[in-house]
């Protein structure tokens, strides 16, 4: 088994590539680095290094190990902070955001449940728009966010809010008067397009490039914010599937939504990076839970 210094040395190396930037980065001497590393050399039968007086490059031995380890001292660190996290009980600061008007009461009552139940952890709350919701959670400016799912790359708790969709047509559209209407008229008219920053699986379900019955979807221009979406649509550029909530938070003289009777529901919930996986997160996404099945049982 690797003792801790030879996993640290020999990472450090594979990444910097340096012998003596590697010591700078361990805070060790430079021949104390080439001690360790030719110590694992010995034990494992074969260079890891192929060095020369100008360069350091990993040998495929090297490589493989280097490829192996990684994942495995990833794992380790964050069952470390697990332990670190259920010791010290649930404190700190959680930041958490919201996509949508529609779903701040749901997270409101999400805090409040999760402040009841850990008053030393402090919750900020802050929203989150179509620009900065995939950055914030991968920079940690935000831990959870809840929005629509699907939501690449990110994990997922339980689903917290469904609705049905509708299509955004501006009020004067042919398309406004019909009681209900199918997927498949995307095909016949430009469909308003997210930002592309927005995860590739978010616009797969919502701006769809075929319709069920194959049909490709003409592309419409794209906007930067949900509110500029809509105004394209509204000034006729194209037509755009939405959620159900628009027509209250969403209201405009210069907007029409019509109910789409063949597609599913929307579901939104909690997202957050895998990596950061912490007893905060884990007991605000019970909180939330909590908070829609309580919600569910009082609608029934």
């Amino acid at each position: 088994m690797l003792e801790r210094l030879e996993t640290e040395v020999f990472l450090a190396l594979a990444g910097e590539l340096h012998f003596g930037r590697t010591a700078e980065l361990l805070n060790l001497t430079t021949g104390r680095v080439s001690q360790v590393v030719r110590k694992l050399e010995r034990r494992i039968g074969a260079p890891l290094f192929e060095r020369t007086s100008r360069s350091v490059r990993l040998t495929p031995v090297g490589r493989q190990l280097a490829d192996d380890l990684v994942p495995v001292v990833a794992a380790m660190e964050e069952a470390l902070r697990r332990a670190v996290d259920a010791g010290r009980g649930v404190t700190g600061e959680l930041r958490v955001a919201f996509m949508g008007e529609w779903t701040a009461p749901v997270l409101l009552r999400a805090v409040a449940l999760f402040g009841e139940r850990h008053p030393d952890c402090r919750v900020d709350v802050r929203e989150a728009q179509l620009s900065n919701s995939r950055s914030g959670l991968a920079d940690g400016s935000v831990d959870v966010l809840v929005a629509s799912f699907p939501f690449d790359g990110m994990a997922t708790g339980p689903v917290l809010l469904t609705e049905r969709r509708v299509l955004a047509v501006p009020a004067g559209h042919p398309l406004a008067a019909e009681e209900s209407v199918s997927l498949d008229v995307l095909a016949d008219h430009p469909v308003v397009q997210y930002p592309a920053v927005t995860s590739v699986g978010f616009k797969r379900d919502r701006t769809p490039d075929r319709t069920p019955s194959g049909r490709p979807v003409p592309k419409g221009p794209s906007g930067g914010t949900f509110s500029e979406m809509l105004s394209l649509v509204a000034l006729g550029r194209g037509v755009l599937p939405v959620g159900e909530h628009c027509r209250q938070y969403y209201p405009r003289p210069d907007l029409a939504y019509v109910p789409i009777h063949d597609a599913p529901p929307i579901e939104r919930g909690p997202v957050w990076l895998p990596g950061n996986t912490t007893e905060r997160v884990r007991e605000f996404v019970r909180a939330a839970a909590d908070v829609a099945a309580a919600g569910a049982a009082v609608a029934r």
